[in-house]
């Protein structure tokens, strides 16, 4: 499933869902996905897998190029957390046609 990076921790330690700049409806929305995550954590009866976008994805071209992690978000070293919507779109298709993160959240991005 694709989910959300409100859960993610960014670099600084902290979680998105806790910057100030997050409105109501986007917190409960980022909450909900959390919950989600939390409860497919407790199920072992079910191989499941959960893409969490970075904090932006853009328009723009697909390159094939990508990271990923676990439940920190991807970011550059100047604090950049992006992917375009076709990398993304990528990064999920090659999830799903050589599977590797069986019963965990991933993310990508540049």
């Amino acid at each position: 499933m694709v989910g959300s990076a409100g859960s993610l921790t960014t670099p600084a330690g902290a979680r998105l869902w806790d910057e100030p700049s997050v409105t109501p409806r986007q917190l409960e929305v980022m909450r909900a996905h959390g919950r989600a995550l939390e409860y497919l954590r407790t199920v072992s009866d079910l191989d499941w897998t959960v893409l969490s976008p970075p904090q932006s994805l853009l328009p723009g071209e697909r390159t094939g190029d990508y990271r990923t992690a676990g439940d920190e978000l991807v970011a550059t070293p100047d604090g950049l957390s992006t992917i375009s919507l076709p990398d993304f779109a990528t990064a999920l298709v090659d999830e799903l046609e050589t599977p590797r993160h069986h019963g965990e959240r991933f993310t990508c991005g540049y």
